[in-house]
């Protein structure tokens, strides 16, 4: 996970009180990278930024709240360092190829401290309320741009005429999933390569013949 210790302009100009929680929402991500969102606490985020209960509960209010501020700045995050990026390429495959390489990268880089948007939908599968919502919109959110990118990539003879954006995004997240399970959970070697692999085989089916082959793997 990126920390705001490696883009220090991250909290610049921001003033005392900001740049307070800034590093405790900071501190917050590191605790729920490693312990989940049911693991952040105000007592244990005291703990470690080695502040006050009261001083972290003036920033957040609750354990609720803190744990919504957590999705939302991961979610902040995620979108800076794989979808802004991604965007910028040429509409169809370019795009589309570009939007799974950093989503892999990133995973890969989860492996030792795991992923919020995995381990959060584990924790709140079954359970309603503010937090789960805030993190199935987040997820939903980068869906759609998944979806739009697949749409796209249609649009552009890229992919084939009856290419179905919902499930070639289930045929993609599923690679997601099962990269983050084998490199994480059953330590397996390759599990990246293999996930790139995948989505290569994923292309061969859904892409038109020639633009198959118009960017070549992991050139994103």
């Amino acid at each position: 996970m990126t920390t705001r210790a490696e883009f220090p302009h991250a909290t610049r100009g921001l003033h005392k009180g900001q740049q307070t929680r800034a590093a405790i929402l900071d501190a917050a991500l590191g605790l729920a990278s490693q312990m989940g969102l049911e693991g952040l606490s105000i007592g244990a985020l005291a703990e470690v930024t080695q502040m006050s209960k009261s001083g972290v509960f003036a920033h957040f209010g609750s354990r609720e709240e803190l744990q919504i501020s957590v999705i939302r700045e991961y979610h902040h995050r995620f979108e800076e360092e794989i979808f802004f990026p991604s965007i910028a390429e040429a509409r169809g495959l370019p795009r589309l190829r570009a939007l799974f390489e950093r989503w892999v990268r990133r995973v890969s880089m989860e492996v030792d401290s795991g992923c919020i948007y995995i381990s959060g939908a584990v924790e709140f599968d079954d359970r309603p309320g503010p937090v789960r919502d805030a993190l199935a919109q987040m997820v939903v959110s980068w869906h759609q741009a998944l979806r739009k990118a697949i749409r796209l990539a249609v649009e552009t003879g890229h992919l084939k005429p009856g290419t179905d954006p919902v499930q070639m995004l289930f045929e993609m997240h599923g690679l997601i999933l099962a990269l983050h399970h084998d490199a994480r959970f059953l330590k397996i070697p390759g599990a990246l390569d293999r996930a790139r692999l995948g989505f290569d085989r994923l292309l061969q089916h859904y892409a038109q013949p020639d633009a198959a082959m118009a960017t070549p793997p992991g050139s994103a």
